[in-house]
């Protein structure tokens, strides 16, 4: 199971009054990411009945290369700096069967 595509469903809520900066850093992290080893695509959605709710669709080759991702620079960097300004993240580890 280790080397099959790994689809993540990343869903986060954000605080209101940190909408803007949470947007600008989900933002900036889409080119980084694309150009992982492993990344088949990372897209990145906004509610459109509730503003603050995002939600990153992803693909990876393989459970081990979207960990590799988990541990990266420049996510570590958004973590940082959108420290206490998120609600709530739910990750999703699913595979496709249809």
């Amino acid at each position: 199971m280790e080397n099959k595509k790994l689809t993540i469903i990343a869903k986060i809520l954000v605080k209101p009054e940190k909408l803007e900066l949470v947007k600008k850093e989900l933002l900036k992290l889409i080119d980084l990411t694309k150009a992982e080893e492993g990344c088949i695509n990372y897209d990145l959605h906004q509610d459109n009945q509730d503003k603050n709710l995002f939600l990153f669709y992803e693909n990876w080759e393989s459970r081990a290369l979207w960990q590799m991702h988990m541990n990266s620079k420049h996510l570590a960097n958004f973590q940082k700096v959108t420290d206490g300004a998120i609600t709530e993240v739910i990750l999703n580890e699913m595979t496709q069967i249809g």
